[in-house]
């Protein structure tokens, strides 16, 4: 009878945002966050879809300034409520249902992702208004969630004004642009100024203040789930690309190998990701966050670009490609080259220790990405020189399994005495 729950733990009743335990135990990712992250693998695959689609077509610079747009836009609006509700999560029936309304932002955002692509494909002006639209819906709820968490939260009331009306600020210059007609390029360059005011926000408001209470493990959780998100994306374009291919044409080598290739690399970088300290190490450091969390919107959307390069892998065998093997084989390196460079960054900067075996392991996997590359030049069969770029994260994985977990330890040892 003792673990029956009273009822006040069975309503949603309005609960006030005070703020959580920074050491609260065995903090965990909720129902509602993974709901709230579901609306994400749908922005992803329209990105991934749409990237993919550009660069089998031979389109990369339009390709990629249309990926480089929607996935800091994606990352950032998840960024955004993520780390609030790290710290403010109550979990009453207002918090669900401004989460329901960024829901909804996400979703109408992502509609507005094909449209984005094709109008700097076209080359007059950026189709931004849905996406915009989106945004607006999914900041107001934000403002609204700042603003509530300045009135209840009196210690930290700066601190979520700072990030209320930083929000609001660079909202209203997003929605500015919706009645410019700038040319692609100058929209370009005035969107990427955004962003780096959008950037600044959390910087400002945190390090001039008291800071927020977010959860080091909780946070920490929260990106591996996204990160599995971003995963899921490559799995899911690749095998549906490849279904097609095997209605229309059956089963062939090619088909298997870039399906096992697609499969092991996708396992490969979840492998890596998930050997970051990140927990331990922000819960001792909490002052390493910012970097932490900022560079993994290159991180995560390199997980995105590698799915993308596994579709566009999988339009090439399917003859659906207007890209040679060298090309189709770049678009899943370099992506991967970015990935592994910035993890291996990454664990530099939570442990402040790169011995000579990271360097060592670094070496080899860079190798066999470039082996694979090489391969594609000479003329290999594109499915086999996928093959050997599965080698490359093998080599990470396997020199951590053996030798590396011990350095990490002896780092995280250090770290947390420090």
């Amino acid at each position: 009878m003792n673990n029956i729950p009273e009822a006040k733990n069975l309503h949603h009743h309005i609960k006030k945002m005070s703020g959580r335990d920074v050491h609260e135990q065995n903090r965990t990712a909720t129902s509602l966050e993974l709901l709230f992250d579901l609306t994400f693998v749908i922005s992803f695959g329209f990105a991934s879809s749409q990237f993919a689609h550009f660069i089998a077509e031979g389109h990369y610079t339009n390709a990629l300034l249309g990926f480089a747009f929607s996935s800091f836009a994606i990352c950032w609006a998840w960024i955004n409520f993520s780390w609030f509700a790290s710290a403010y999560d109550t979990d009453d029936w207002m918090f669900r249902v401004l989460t329901m309304m960024q829901m909804t932002g996400v979703l109408i955002f992502a509609i507005g992702i094909k449209p984005l692509f094709q109008s700097i494909e076209h080359g007059e002006h950026i189709e931004s208004k849905i996406i915009i639209f989106g945004y607006v819906i999914m900041r107001v709820s934000m403002v609204i969630q700042w603003l509530r968490a300045a009135k209840q939260d009196p210690i930290r009331r700066t601190t979520n004004l700072n990030y209320a009306f930083g929000i609001l600020f660079a909202q209203i210059i997003w929605v500015s642009t919706i009645f410019t007609h700038f040319s692609v390029m100058t929209t370009i360059i005035i969107s990427f100024a955004i962003m780096a005011l959008e950037l600044s926000i959390p910087i400002f408001a945190e390090r001039k203040t008291n800071g927020t209470p977010w959860h080091a493990h909780h946070i920490s959780e929260r990106y591996m789930l996204f990160a599995i998100i971003a995963l899921g994306e490559g799995l899911v374009g690749t095998v549906a690309s490849l279904s097609s291919n095997i209605e229309a044409s059956g089963w062939s080598i090619d088909t298997i190998l870039v399906g096992l290739g697609g499969t092991g690399l996708t396992f490969g970088v979840w492998w890596i990701y998930m050997m970051l300290p990140s927990a331990h190490i922000l819960h001792a450091h909490r002052n390493r966050s910012f970097v932490w969390g900022y560079s993994q919107l290159i991180t995560i959307s390199s997980i995105v670009a590698i799915g993308a390069g596994l579709h566009v892998a999988a339009y090439f065998i399917a003859h659906e490609a207007h890209i040679n093997s060298l090309a189709t084989i770049l678009a899943v390196a370099i992506p991967f080259g970015i990935f592994i460079v910035s993890v291996y960054l990454l664990y530099y900067y939570l442990v402040r220790s790169f011995d000579t075996l990271h360097i060592w392991l670094l070496s080899g996997t860079l190798f066999f990405i470039l082996l694979s590359v090489f391969a594609a030049v000479q003329g290999i069969n594109m499915a086999y020189c996928l093959i050997i770029l599965n080698l490359a994260p093998a080599v990470t994985i396997i020199g951590y399994e053996l030798y590396g977990h011990k350095y990490q330890a002896d780092a995280l040892v250090k770290n947390i005495k420090n």
